[in-house]
């Protein structure tokens, strides 16, 4: 466990635009910063970085904190783990306190995953460079292809040995537990109990995370065997989900950023010989079919995106298939057919970067113009072909969400094809409309199915409202400005008294003044989490370089962690009454007054609530209630009436404010 020192060390060095800009582009816009959020599919940016706060926060999904509560949720991390990221970032040296065993357990198989293939790639390396067998087969491979040693290095390049379980074995001498090396699939385990490597006699290529952790591998056989897949990849784990991972984007997000734009090829070999010719920005999707989620990776750091494919025919159909998905995303898309008989791997070996570059720039097409060239090029003059082609490209400009592009590219079609932009904006508007109605159409048949059986449908319906709308306090409102002070200003002073006899000088802070109020008069706060978060200040505000706003932003609680971002953003800056004065003052010059007519608000609030649910009460037993208890409820209404009436001869008519 990291002691307090160290952490406050860590938040107090972590800049929050230089964590945030390592995952997601960042643009300035007036004081902050501003991208797309990569917590949830964000089209257009909603994510914000404010370095005066050294927080960000998300206005559409509600994701937001510290740096470490983004380095959380970004690497699911935890909170110590985020800590620990951040030390390395900024060479802070980490003191522990001992864990408990609580806390040891929390760490998990994830941690254990990670440290297993973090081991697992460092031996691969040291296989390839230091074993007669990593020589004679391995690196005779990577100088067949022309790789650098550099190359080499910088991509962690390796090697399996051709032995069963030449990994098994070291591994299991070294202490590490064949449970994890199951579960990343380094190994695999026969129903006899026997385990072999799963890559062994193959080249070993790691696949890293945005911030550069070991989550997979991929291995390329080097012997001919045509009966065994020339390229095998770790399975799908706790660790590595393939559809959201891209290779290289360890190496390449900075160039992304800065040439604002990616390449897109197939290969791991095609990713490696364009960085040695120069060329940094490029990933691969590492022999699989394009998803979403790793299209939503790449928005992440610009919007244009080039994909470089064979010019044979089955590299003209892996372009098409993958340009759908990059339109519904909204990205730009151009597509680079390279010469017949290269690769992207080949190609690159063959010129330098400039050249390189030069003929992308002079053959990249728009993704409109080439499939548009090549249908129409394949259905000839046939006219049931070319009814057909025209066909599949309305359904592709139909995918395009942007109503603006959407209509350039119809009208640029017209011209193209040939066909009049009218017929083209009417089937274009009707994949649009077949589009609605099968999604409504879904969405009758998930209710129909629900339907069927009304006991799910009341569960359903009570774990849906659960969720989008958890229960909340009648009061809450006026708690919520309340707890804004408290994570704003906890620590600073509200009152300040000298004892006449003694001159001995006494203050009260925020935090203090706050929870004395509400105690005094037994009304506490009735939302848990604001609660247990004013109790935690009242206990600490008094701890030598205490700061509200910084506690409960480094909290390891998530949700009070985001709560006090928000807190601390602009959204909460003034009540309803400070709305209504015609002579707005800074709200941290004015605490002495704010803050007391706050706390009364609240406290009205909570004694009418209360009458309301008397009255509520006393409707439903005047007729069966006894005597006994209505006699009760009436005192204890009267009760709080008095209090009521005190509460408004101490600041007027104006706090009832309606609710």
């Amino acid at each position: 466990m990291i002691d307090r020192t160290t952490i406050d060390k860590i938040l107090d060095a972590s800049n929050i635009v230089d964590v945030v800009a390592e995952f997601v582009s960042l643009r300035r816009r007036g004081v902050n910063f501003v991208g797309l959020c990569p917590f949830h599919a964000d089209k257009s940016p909603s994510f914000y970085v404010s370095p005066a706060k050294n927080i960000c926060k998300c206005f559409s999904c509600g994701e937001g904190g510290t740096a470490v509560h983004f380095i959380m949720k970004h690497e699911q991390l935890s909170y110590s783990e985020a800590l620990r990221y951040l030390a390395k970032k900024y060479n802070i040296d980490v003191k522990d306190k001992e864990e408990s065993e609580a806390e040891k357990i929390a760490r998990g198989d994830r941690e254990s995953m990670m440290i297993i293939n973090s081991w697992a790639e460092k031996y691969f390396v040291s296989v390839l460079h230091e074993s007669p067998e990593g020589q004679s087969i391995g690196m005779r491979y990577c100088r067949e292809r022309g790789f650098r040693d550099d190359i080499i290095r910088k991509f962690r390049i390796g090697y399996s040995p051709e032995e069963r379980d030449a990994l098994v074995k070291e591994a299991s001498r070294l202490g590490y537990r064949k449970e994890f090396l199951e579960k990343t699939g380094l190994i695999v385990t026969y129903e006899n109990g026997s385990s072999v490597d799963r890559f062994r006699g193959r080249l070993i290529f790691p696949i890293h995370t945005i911030s550069g952790k070991v989550i997979a591998f991929g291995g390329r056989i080097l012997k001919k065997d045509d009966k065994t897949a020339k390229y095998v990849n770790s399975p799908e784990s706790e660790i590595y989900h393939k559809s959201n991972e891209l290779y290289g984007i360890f190496f390449a997000k900075q160039s992304i950023v800065r040439e604002k734009r990616c390449f897109l090829v197939e290969g791991y070999t095609d990713v490696i010989a364009m960085h040695q010719a120069g060329i940094e920005n490029v990933l691969a999707s590492a022999g699989t079919a394009l998803t979403q989620g790793q299209i939503r990776l790449i928005h992440r750091f610009t919007n244009n995106i080039t994909v470089l494919y064979d010019g044979d025919e089955a590299g003209i159909r892996a372009a098409l298939r993958g340009i759908d998905l990059i339109l519904e995303e909204g990205l730009n898309v151009k597509v680079v057919l390279l010469p017949d008989g290269d690769d992207p791997d080949s190609f690159a070996r063959k010129q330098s970067a400039s050249k390189f570059v030069a003929y992308i720039n002079e053959n990249e097409v728009d993704f409109i113009r080439f499939k548009v060239q090549l249908m129409l090029g394949d259905a000839g003059n046939d006219p049931i072909k070319r009814a057909t082609a025209i066909a599949d490209i309305v359904r592709t400009v139909a995918i395009i969400p942007d109503n603006i592009s959407r209509a350039l590219y119809i009208k640029e079609c017209s011209v193209m094809m040939e066909v009049s932009e009218q017929m083209l904006n009417h089937e274009v508007n009707k994949k649009l409309i077949d589009k609605r109605e099968k999604q409504y159409a879904q969405a009758l048949r998930e209710k129909e199915s629900v339907d069927t059986n009304p006991t799910d449908v009341e569960s359903s319906a009570i774990e849906v409202k659960a969720a989008a709308e958890p229960s909340k306090s009648p009061v809450e409102a006026y708690e919520l400005v309340l707890l804004k002070y408290i994570v704003r200003y906890g620590e600073r002073i509200i009152d300040e008294n000298v004892d006449a006899e003694t001159g001995e000088y006494s203050n009260t802070l925020v935090a203090e003044y706050i929870a004395k109020s509400l105690e005094e008069d037994d009304m506490l706060f009735r939302t848990p989490i604001y609660k247990l978060m004013l109790d935690e200040a009242a206990e600490h505000v008094r701890d030598a370089g205490f700061q509200a706003v910084k506690y409960f932003l480094a909290h390891p609680d998530g949700a009070i962690s985001r709560l006090a971002a928000d807190l601390a953003s602009d959204k909460y800056l003034l009540s309803k009454y400070h709305s209504r004065t015609t002579q707005i003052k800074q709200e941290e010059e004015r605490l002495d007054q704010l803050i007391p007519y706050d706390i009364f608000s609240f406290k009205d609030a909570c004694i009418r609530h209360d009458i309301d649910a008397i009255d509520e009460r006393l409707k439903q037993i005047q007729n069966t209630g006894s005597n006994d208890e209505i006699m009760a409820l009436l005192a204890e209404k009267a009760a709080l009436n008095n209090i009521k009436k005190s509460l408004n001869k101490l600041i007027g008519e104006r706090i009832i404010l309606k609710m």
